[in-house]
């Protein structure tokens, strides 16, 4: 099974170049920022930079570490950021101004192009929860561990879809895994 590490993966500029973000993955292989199906990361948020504008993408986003921040959206709504593993849905052509809530912190993202793929994160926090649904892409152990067959995922660490999928999952006490939906749209 094919198990990433987020410290191999290597940190990127965002679309708008002022923030850095580690892609964990993307469908299809290969594709850049405006042919992605769906696309997963992991963003360091370290200063009040506006988020990058992405039109035609679904967007969700989790607090991971750090105090989070306050999201300004162009349509007059405000999000606080500022729970973690607690997911939050937007329009990737929005304009987000951010203020952040204390120092750095990092944040996980899907997107999905709308229109051909609905997506969505499930948030793990019991044994009861472990359950691979049919349009699981990816797991991503945010804190504690998972047990996937013989293989452990520690904090920061990825499954990604594969065949076989396991057919064993243990999630260790006060873990917390976010699993990632991705489907076609009808």
């Amino acid at each position: 099974m094919p198990i990433l590490h987020l410290h191999d993966c290597p940190a990127r500029p965002w679309k708008n170049g002022l923030g850095r973000t580690r892609e964990l993955a993307v469908q299809p292989p290969g594709a850049g920022m405006d042919d992605f199906l769906w696309r997963v990361s992991v963003a360091e948020v370290d200063s009040a930079a506006p988020f990058s504008a992405f039109p035609g993408i679904d967007r969700t986003i989790v607090l991971l570490d750090g105090e989070g921040f306050s999201m300004a959206l162009d349509d007059g709504r405000t999000h606080a950021l500022t729970e973690p593993f607690a997911p939050f849905a937007f329009a990737g052509e929005a304009r987000v101004a951010v203020t952040l809530a204390g120092g750095p912190t990092r944040d996980f993202n899907l997107m999905v192009r709308r229109g051909r793929i609905h997506g969505g994160i499930e948030v793990w926090r019991n044994a009861a929860d472990a359950v691979l649904r049919p349009h699981t892409v990816l797991l991503y152990c945010a804190r504690g561990r998972l047990r996937l067959d013989d293989q452990l995922l520690g904090p920061s660490d990825a499954w990604v879809q594969a065949m076989p999928a396991p057919a064993r999952l243990e999630l260790a006490p006060r873990s917390v895994v976010l699993a990632v939906q991705a489907a076609p749209a009808d």
